[in-house]
C-alpha cells in the first residue's frame, strides 16, 4: 500500500537551500499575508514580472529557496459566502502537482490561513488534499508503471498534526485501493486478503467468513446476492469482520456495516445501456470502514470500541442468479421479497447490520453505522456529496447534525435527509405473503425519495425496528448514501475519494 508520509517542521529556516527540503508550496489567498517575510517578496517580485502570479499555479525559480523551487498556489474565492474549506483543498492539490513534475521529492508545504471559522481545518484539509492529488490506481503500481512517490511533505505549520494525517492518510490510501481496483484484482477474496494484509500486526482482530454453509446460516440475503458467484472459486463472498478496542474503560461503541459489491451486474435485473461500466467501484462504502479502521489502529485512541463487518460480494448473472420475486428470510427473520437484483446492497447490508445488532445487546453506549454506494437517486439529490439518513434515536441524539458539523470543517460536506412515514409505506410487500419488500422494479433515480426509503428497508430487515426510542434498548442508527462522493473525476473511473472517513473519524473522535 503507498504512503504519503507528512512530517512537522517547526523551524521556518527549513524552506531556505540546505535544509534537506527540495520545495516550498505555498498555498494563499493572498500574497501580501504571506507570513514569511523572504516568501513575500518573492511572491511580490514574481507577480509583477507574471501576472499569473496569484491567480493560478505557478512555479518561481527562487534562489535560496529549498530545492530552489517556489510554487505559489492562490486559494480563490476564498471570501465568497458560499465557499467552504475545499478552496484549500483544490489550490493545495494544484500546487503539489506542479511541485511534483518540477522535481520534487520533499516538498514543504505551507499553508496561509484566513481568520474564518470556515478554515480552521484548513492546513490539515490542504495537506490531506496532497495526498489526494498524489494517489496513483493499485494496478499502476503493481505494473511497475507509477511515477515515483514522494519521500515525504513537510508541513510549515507547528501544528504538530503530522502523526494523525499520516494515519488519516494511510487510512485513505487503503480505502482508495480497495475501492478504486478492477474487479477481478480486487474481488471478494482479494479484497479480503489485501485487509488482511493491512491489518496484519496492528491491533485490530480481524477475521473471514467464506464457509458456504455459515454464509448462508448467518447471511443469507447477502449470500442470495451472490449465490451465481459461488460456483467460481475466486468470485465467492467473503464477510470481513474487524474489532478495535482502544485501552482503558470503554465509553462508546461504534458498529459500521460497509457494503462491497465488488462487482454489479444488476444481477437478473442486468444493467443495459452502458450502465455496468464503473461497477467495480460498487464497493467504496466497506473500502471506507476498512480505511477508517486503519486509521483508527495507527492512531489507538482510548475509551473507544469499534466492530465493523465488510459484506465483500460479486453480483453475478447466471443460471443461479436469484431473481425478483424470490422470497428469502433475512437474519433478523424478516420474509423480503425481491423487487429488483440491482438493488442488491441494502440484502448485503440488513444481514450485518443484523449481526452488529446482536453485537449492540452488550455494548457500551452503541452507535450505528451502514455506509454504502447505494442509490442512483442521491446522486440525483445531493450530486457529489454524501447523504446522512438516520432512525428515531440517532436524531434525537443529533448524530447527523453533529457529523455534518464535524464533516463540513474537514472538508467532506454532508446532506442531512429526513426519514419519513412514506419510506415505511414503500416497504409493504402488496401481496402480503411476505413481511416486506426490498424496493420496486424501477431504478432508484426516478423513484420518488428513491435515497430515503432504503433506510427504513435497513432498519426492519435488520431487525433494528425493535430498538427505537422507546425499546428497552435504543440503538441510534445513521445510514451513510457514499454514491455521489466516493469518487470524483470521470464518472465510471474517477479517483476514490475515501470519504466519509475523515468525517467520520474526527466524529467518533469528538464524540469521545
Amino acid at each position: 500500500m503507498a504512503l504519503i508520509k507528512f512530517v512537522d517542521v517547526a523551524d521556518q529556516d527549513a524552506i531556505f537551500e540546505g535544509s534537506g527540503w527540495d520545495a516550498l508550496v505555498v498555498v494563499t489567498a493572498d500574497l501580501t499575508s504571506i507570513a514569511v517575510e523572504e516568501v513575500a517578496l518573492l511572491a511580490d517580485h514574481g507577480s509583477k514580472v507574471d501576472q499569473r502570479v496569484g491567480k493560478s499555479v505557478t512555479l518561481l525559480f527562487a534562489p535560496g529557496i529549498a530545492g530552489g523551487r517556489l510554487v505559489i498556489a492562490p486559494v480563490l474565492k476564498a471570501t465568497d459566502e458560499y465557499e467552504d474549506v475545499r478552496v484549500f483543498a483544490d489550490a493545495a492539490q494544484q500546487g503539489i502537482k506542479v511541485a511534483k513534475e518540477a522535481g520534487a521529492k520533499r516538498p514543504l508545504l505551507l499553508v496561509n490561513g484566513i481568520a474564518d471559522q470556515r478554515y480552521k481545518k484548513a492546513e490539515a484539509v490542504a495537506a490531506l488534499a496532497c495526498g489526494q492529488a498524489l494517489w496513483q490506481a493499485l494496478e499502476r503500481r503493481e505494473a511497475g508503471a507509477a511515477d515515483p512517490e514522494l519521500e515525504c511533505i513537510g508541513l510549515l505549520s507547528g501544528a504538530n498534526n503530522a502523526s494523525m494525517l499520516t494515519a488519516i492518510e494511510a487510512g485513505r490510501g487503503l480505502a482508495r485501493d480497495l475501492c478504486g481496483t478492477e474487479p477481478e484484482r480486487m474481488s471478494a477474496p482479494a479484497f479480503a486478503d489485501y485487509c488482511v494484509a493491512a491489518f496484519t500486526g496492528s491491533g485490530v482482530e480481524l477475521s473471514v467468513v467464506e464457509d458456504r454453509d455459515i454464509l448462508e446460516r448467518d447471511y443469507p440475503l447477502l449470500s442470495a446476492v451472490g449465490r451465481a458467484s459461488f460456483a467460481v472459486s475466486r468470485h465467492q463472498p467473503r464477510v470481513v469482520k474487524l474489532e478495535y478496542i482502544g485501552e482503558g474503560e470503554i465509553e462508546r461503541t461504534y458498529l459500521f456495516a460497509g457494503k462491497g459489491v465488488v462487482y454489479d451486474t444488476g444481477g437478473a435485473d442486468i444493467k443495459v445501456a452502458g450502465s455496468m461500466a464503473g461497477m467495480s467501484r460498487d464497493k467504496g462504502g466497506a473500502a471506507a470502514v476498512a480505511g477508517l479502521l486503519k486509521t483508527i489502529s495507527m492512531l489507538k485512541p482510548k475509551g473507544i470500541r469499534v466492530v465493523a463487518e465488510l459484506g465483500l460480494v460479486r453480483n453475478s448473472i447466471g443460471s443461479e442468479a436469484f431473481v425478483t420475486d424470490e422470497i428469502i428470510m433475512s437474519h433478523a427473520g424478516q420474509r423480503v421479497r425481491i423487487g429488483n437484483t440491482d438493488a442488491e446492497g441494502r440484502l448485503v447490508l440488513a444481514d450485518l447490520m443484523s449481526q452488529l445488532r446482536i453485537t449492540a445487546h452488550s455494548a457500551v453506549k452503541p452507535e450505528m453505522f451502514s455506509v454504502a454506494t447505494l442509490t442512483g437517486h442521491v446522486v440525483r439529490c445531493f450530486g457529489g456529496y454524501t447523504a446522512a439518513v438516520e432512525n428515531s434515536v440517532a436524531k434525537q441524539a443529533q448524530v447527523a447534525d453533529r457529523m455534518q458539523r464535524q464533516a463540513a470543517t474537514w472538508g467532506e460536506p454532508i446532506e442531512v435527509s429526513q426519514l419519513r412515514r412514506d419510506d415505511f409505506s414503500k416497504i409493504i410487500d402488496p401481496s402480503g405473503a411476505a413481511d416486506m419488500l426490498s424496493s420496486n422494479n424501477a431504478p432508484s433515480s426516478i423513484t420518488a425519495r428513491g435515497h430515503q426509503y432504503p433506510a427504513a428497508f435497513l432498519i426492519k430487515a435488520s431487525g433494528l425496528s425493535s430498538h427505537g426510542v422507546n425499546s428497552a434498548l435504543p440503538i441510534a442508527y445513521t445510514h451513510l448514501d457514499i454514491a455521489g462522493s466516493a469518487t470524483e473525476g470521470h464518472p465510471q473511473y474517477g479517483t476514490p475519494t475515501a470519504t466519509p472517513l475523515v468525517g467520520l473519524f474526527n466524529y467518533i473522535i469528538d464524540s469521545k
